[in-house]
């Protein structure tokens, strides 16, 4: 969680804007989910709280939060168009080095997680969570239904927005992949076309309106059950997203896959370092 800082580190300002610069490009990229971002940087907790009590939270939570959403603005609508190139580009390497990042994070997840003790039923959570996102997210990539651009669509599309937020792993992208409406949503938004954006919008806000306090609600009551559940929804999704036929395509392409890993995990673990360093109790 965002402890409070020193308000006026322009170090920790500049972190904080390229977490959520990360989150947004989680957010817009195909196979990599903007909640799964936000539990890794400790991020996940106070937008939750803010979304289900904005009014009672907002001094205490808005502060700090400030740079995030405007790095997350950068990173969906500006650097995501950049990124989006070499995902396209380079979609296996570019894949490899995501998996590294939430790879190396998984230790400082399950230090959180059990924050609060750790029971049998955390571990059961865990394990129901990861099958049930991984039977989900493999049936999606496996189905060919393609569903017709419009209002409604639209509205769908903000729906899945909005939860790949608030349920971290659940990536907007390989929801609406299989359906074909991906790209014409993020085109749209990139495009800042009304007619994607409206809908879109609608759709987002009523869907965190409606479950943010539920979420939130549950951490409070049953935190390690659902903590632990984060972190199997987290394993999941990582899984489903590795590119594994390019580890056995060609010696090169599985010598370069296997550096972004590296290269992605060791950036996670020295962006943990730095966070335990820069925030304040």
């Amino acid at each position: 969680m965002i402890q409070k800082t020193n308000g006026t580190n322009p170090l920790l300002l500049i972190y904080r804007v390229v977490q959520g610069a990360l989150i947004g490009l989680g957010a817009v990229l195909p196979g990599i989910s903007g909640g799964v971002l936000s539990v890794i940087f400790g991020i996940y907790k106070p937008i939750m709280e803010l979304l289900s009590n904005p009014f009672k939270n907002f001094k205490t939570h808005v502060p700090p939060l400030i740079p995030v959403f405007i790095g997350g603005m950068i990173g969906f609508l500006g650097i995501a168009n950049l990124l989006a190139f070499f995902l396209n580009k380079y979609p296996d390497p570019s894949v490899c080095l995501f998996v590294g990042l939430i790879t190396g994070m998984l230790p400082s997840l399950f230090r959180e997680a059990g924050e609060k003790g750790v029971t049998r039923g955390s571990y059961i959570s865990l394990i129901v969570c990861m099958i049930a996102i991984f039977a989900l997210l493999t049936g999606l990539s496996a189905a060919s239904v393609e569903i017709r651009p419009g209002f409604a669509s639209y509205l769908f599309c903000g729906f899945c927005l909005a939860l790949s937020v608030i349920a971290p792993g659940m990536s907007f992208s390989t929801l609406l992949m299989p359906l074909g409406l991906y790209t014409p949503f993020v085109d749209g938004i990139g495009h800042l076309d009304f007619q994607v954006l409206i809908p879109g919008g609608i759709g987002a806000v009523v869907t965190m309106i409606c479950l943010a306090k539920a979420i939130n609600a549950l951490f409070e009551h049953f935190y390690s059950l659902a903590f632990h559940g984060i972190v199997g929804i987290v394993i999941a999704a990582t899984v489903v997203i590795v590119p594994y036929s390019s580890f056995t395509a060609s010696v090169s392409g599985c010598l370069i896959n296997i550096i972004c890993l590296v290269a992605g995990v060791i950036a996670a673990l020295l962006l943990d370092k730095f966070n335990s360093r820069v925030e304040v109790k």
